[in-house]
């Protein structure tokens, strides 16, 4: 039972669309479900954060540095209009949290207001797919 919970939360850690089913897949209590894909995913908030800095330092270390591009392109216009909440909530709510971080951290945002919404996005999303997946499964 122990490793059935540190699969699902190994697998939140970098994709909860995984780790719901798969828990469910493993006959957990939806209970046990969520909060193992809760502490997952949060897990992956912040490696994502602390170690996308340092991460991306080792890859543009030997670089020459770019000339700036215009800001134009989808991305753009979205970070205009929703900015932080939009970045950190609707896009770990779509795509995850890690890749709403290396967007996050590519656009120079305040990594403590990005973790924050990072975060209620993880569990909003959390709790709605394992909602979703308990009544779902109540249907069969």
């Amino acid at each position: 039972m122990v490793y059935k919970i540190l699969t699902v939360a190994g697998l939140a850690t970098f994709e909860i669309y995984a780790a719901i089913p798969a828990g469910f897949a493993f006959k957990l209590s939806p209970w046990v479900i969520f909060f193992a894909s809760l502490i997952g995913g949060l897990v992956g908030v912040y490696v994502a954060a602390f170690l996308g800095d340092k991460i991306r330092a080792f890859f543009h270390r030997n670089k020459p540095v770019k000339e700036e591009k215009p800001k134009t392109g989808i991305i753009y216009r979205i970070w205009d209009k929703y900015g932080v909440i939009g970045l950190g909530y609707l896009g770990t709510m779509t795509v995850g949290a890690p890749v709403s971080i290396a967007v996050g951290v590519g656009f120079k945002v305040p990594l403590n207001r990005l973790i924050t919404w990072c975060c209620l996005g993880v569990l909003t999303r959390c709790a709605l797919f394992t909602i979703i997946g308990y009544f779902g499964l109540k249907l069969f």
